[in-house]
């Protein structure tokens, strides 16, 4: 019976299937972009290279990005701490161009005690090579890819016309560096660093570091985290900001769910008017009425999950064919997350008008036009 109401009202079912999976689709699609960001932050980070990152005081996990607080003359004293073999000071700063873009300022002097190359393994140039002046830039091959970018070609950032002298595989770090000592200027922070890349004599030894360094004289306050720390704070719950979004997303997908689930459902209850009130004289009790509302509100949430899933399936081929570099992340707990919200949103929807066909009285219904 509650598959034949259903299938009786084919229009109305089908608009509820499509309401509830763009419910799910909405909080799936954006969660997995949300994590594909961090899940892609956190790899080109951690290939890098460096054991310990070392931040300016009452830094966050992102520190670095607003700016350029440190004085370079911190990486000399990082340097004398036992088991470091480098330092590299950085200088970040958050560009916009068309989306949100972090720039690195790097140092690529091979003689240069700074040397970036010397966190980990140096870049891999597939075209051109290091910067070969002060308006030199490098960038990866996604960027380059999305771009159309060449080596020679000149692009403008911060009102200044960079020359690409090479572009290196991807990975590591940053989608675009710099020379560090024009980005200084170009940010008013002239001998300056956002952060400081350490790399220890052993992966080992990175927390006998890091207690070092909050040893040093003037340096208790800094934020000194190894690379495993770093990587366990890269979650949705630690993202400024982030945690909130999503939970507004996932109140505006139970709403729809919850609104669209109710009106189907307190229309069916209405036009079923008669056929409550022969259940009713044939001895069905109220809490059979609610059952068979619920269960209609149920078959509609998990037919809506089923092509929520497949439309979060599509939708996510596409955005990885068209932006390589925002692969979707397809997270299982997630994905059990939305499904249970959904079938919450609909049960809750159908509860009202599954009481108020349950109420109804039979001689009522019974004499109802």
């Amino acid at each position: 019976m509650v598959l034949s109401n259903l299938v009786h009202r084919p229009l109305r079912t089908l608009i509820s299937v499509f309401a509830i999976s763009i419910e799910v689709t909405l909080i799936l699609l954006i969660v997995g972009l949300c994590l594909s960001m961090l899940n892609d932050a956190a790899k080109r980070t951690e290939g890098v290279g460096f054991d310990v990152m070392v931040s300016p005081p009452g830094s966050s996990f992102l520190a670095g990005i607003t700016g350029a607080p440190v004085s370079m003359k911190v990486a000399d004293k990082i340097r004398a701490v036992p088991h470091v073999t480098a330092v590299a000071p950085l200088v970040m700063h958050m560009i916009t161009t068309g989306a949100l873009e972090v720039m690195d300022g790097i140092d690529l002097n091979p003689k240069s005690p700074n040397n970036f190359d010397k966190m980990g393994q140096p870049f891999h140039y597939l075209a051109g090579g290091p910067f070969q002046g002060p308006d030199d830039m490098i960038v990866d091959d996604f960027f380059a890819d999305q771009h159309n970018a060449k080596v020679g070609d000149h692009l403008d950032v911060l009102n200044h016309s960079f020359r690409i002298s090479g572009i290196v595989e991807h990975g590591k770090g940053a989608r675009r560096y710099v020379p560090i000592q024009t980005l200084q200027e170009l940010v008013g922070s002239e001998g300056k660093a956002s952060l400081f890349y350490v790399k220890s004599d052993t992966p080992e030894n990175a927390d006998a570091v890091v207690k070092a360094i909050k040893q040093i004289p003037g340096m208790s306050q800094y934020v000194v985290r190894s690379l495993t720390e770093y990587a366990s704070l890269m979650t949705v719950a630690n993202l400024p900001g982030l945690g909130p979004f999503l939970n507004i997303v996932i109140g505006i997908a139970v709403v729809i769910g919850f609104i669209v689930i109710f009106q189907s459902m307190y229309t069916a209850v209405m036009e079923r008017t008669r056929e409550i009130g022969i259940l009713k004289s044939l001895g069905a009790t109220k809490l059979y009425i609610v059952n068979v509302v619920l269960r209609e509100s149920l078959l509609l949430a998990i037919g809506g999950v089923l092509v929520g899933l497949l439309f979060t399936l599509l939708a996510s081929m596409a955005i990885n064919y068209r932006f390589p570099t925002h692969k979707v992340v397809w997270d299982n707990y997630w994905v059990m997350r939305a499904s249970v919200i959904a079938v919450v949103g609909a049960l809750l929807g159908g509860l009202y008008p599954a009481l108020a066909a349950a109420q109804r009285d039979p001689i009522e219904a019974l004499a109802y036009e």
